[in-house]
């Protein structure tokens, strides 16, 4: 049996080689950068291979929308004209999906199945590792969950018709903090300037708001809601009801809940400089051997 090493002519580098970040700090990869890369020269071939992928995302319970978005790309022909050609912007899920249902003879394509399936398993974690997780720890995963989440509502928000991207957000806020705005929790934390409210969220605020943010996306996508003010509605109406939630169960509610001492970000930094110093006396150990 062949081992795919750093010796064959294919690696791991050549999806991350292909790999987008968004503004959102999103990973995407191009289909057809991705149809390229898995040796697919022609276009509608890769075409049957993605719709596959398509059915078996949606056969697994996933919304295809979230998972890959036309585009189109301007291409230039051989005469110096350029042309539009249809390509589809794709998560790591899709990815993950296609190179499953692509030719297995390929090698390549291979590598690609091991590549996606571990990288995959990367971003997901169970139940048992949670409970072992520290406090910290859990604000980073909750938090990462609800910047994916928000990433996800702006997309379905903005093919609703959404422009003022900020005041559908204070909506939101709005509903879940009885009447507060993103500025207002901003001051009651006494953050400081550009310092992001979810950064300094707990827990449970986190995922208070990662409730509101998901029900919110699945409702508009649901309802097929359609305009700015319908939107906003929707997303106060949304976080309205899970703040109700947490009232009749007799939770917190998240205005009340503690600030952390430290941001995210701060945490962040703090973990970089640990990792730095660990490596700086890993190689004075192994100069000093």
């Amino acid at each position: 049996m062949k081992i795919i090493g750093e010796n064959d002519n294919h690696t791991s580098n050549i999806f991350e080689n292909i790999k987008n970040i968004d503004q959102y700090g999103e990973e995407y990869w191009y289909a057809r950068e991705l149809s390229k890369v898995l040796e697919y020269k022609d276009w509608r071939n890769f075409l049957k291979v993605l719709n596959k992928a398509k059915e078996a995302c949606k056969n697994s319970g996933f919304n295809v929308e979230e998972q890959l978005v036309e585009v189109n790309k301007l291409s230039k022909r051989n005469n110096n004209a350029t042309a539009n050609i249809q390509d589809f912007k794709l998560t790591r899920y899709i990815c993950y999906l296609i190179v499953q249902n692509a030719d297995p003879s390929k090698e390549v394509v291979a590598l690609g199945q091991t590549y996606f399936a571990i990288q995959t398993r990367k971003q997901e974690i169970t139940e048992k590792e949670y409970d072992s997780l520290s406090d910290d720890e859990k604000r980073l995963y909750q938090r990462k969950l609800t910047k994916q989440g928000n990433y996800t509502l702006q997309k379905v928000a903005t093919s609703a018709g959404v422009k003022n991207m900020a005041e559908f957000h204070n909506a939101g806020y709005k509903g879940l903090y009885n009447g507060e705005t993103a500025d207002d929790i901003f001051k009651r934390k006494k953050l400081r300037y550009r310092e992001d409210i979810l950064d300094n969220m707990n827990e449970d605020e986190l995922i208070a708001n990662l409730f509101r943010i998901n029900q919110t996306k699945q409702r508009l996508i649901k309802d097929k809601v359609q305009g700015e003010k319908k939107a906003k509605d929707v997303h106060y109406e949304v976080g309205r009801k899970v703040r109700h939630a947490i009232e009749d169960i007799g939770g917190t509610l998240p205005e009340d809940m503690p600030t952390p001492k430290k941001s995210l970000k701060e945490l962040e930094k703090e973990k970089k400089r640990l990792e730095a110093r660990e490596k700086i006396k890993i190689e004075v150990g192994d100069i000093n051997e």
